[in-house]
């Protein structure tokens, strides 16, 4: 009985984890070669908008800890994407690391940062098969942003207030 108590609990768990990570209607991720690569690369965004309308994508706004001492960050996107349906846009390089203990202490130890998300990141999703655990581990920080978009049949302004992840991947030299 105790370890079906156990299965019930993890169930439930997953599936409010799920809940809640389906809750904002507009999924993103932002990339950039640069980090940890040394290059002056750009940030791609890729945002994909869950709903029956096409919006548009104004900002994300990075909600820096005020007791770090950090300025928040915008990043002004002005990205329309169709209902139900990818976009990307590129742009110049916006310093999205600062600011963060987590980050900085991650950058630190030789991890590189692959991907911020408002979605956490299966392997899988990045076409990874993980054979060696011992080799490959994946490790992420969470930063508060401000995600603003335009619903673009009505003209109405949707913000929510939402997490991201930063996620770094780190190999073993062999």
């Amino acid at each position: 009985m105790h370890k079906s108590l156990w299965f019930l609990f993890l169930f439930n768990s997953s599936v409010l984890a799920a809940e809640l990570q389906e809750e904002t209607e507009v999924k993103f991720a932002i990339f950039s070669s640069a980090w940890g690569e040394n290059t002056d690369d750009g940030l791609r965004v890729v945002a994909y908008n869950q709903t029956q309308g096409h919006i548009r994508l104004n900002t994300i706004l990075f909600l820096k800890a005020e007791s770090e001492g950090s300025e928040q960050v915008a990043v002004n996107l002005n990205l329309e994407v169709p209902s139900l349906a990818y976009a990307d846009v590129e742009f110049p390089y916006i310093d999205l690391l600062q600011g963060n203990e987590c980050i900085g202490r991650t950058m630190a130890e030789s991890w590189k940062l692959v991907e911020i998300s408002n979605y956490t990141l299966n392997p899988s999703v990045r076409n990874l098969i993980i054979e060696d655990t011992d080799s490959f581990r994946i490790y992420q920080c969470i930063e508060n942003v401000r995600t603003i978009w335009t619903r673009l049949a009505n003209n109405t302004q949707v913000q929510y207030e939402e997490w991201v992840l930063f996620h770094f991947e780190s190999r073993r030299d062999n």
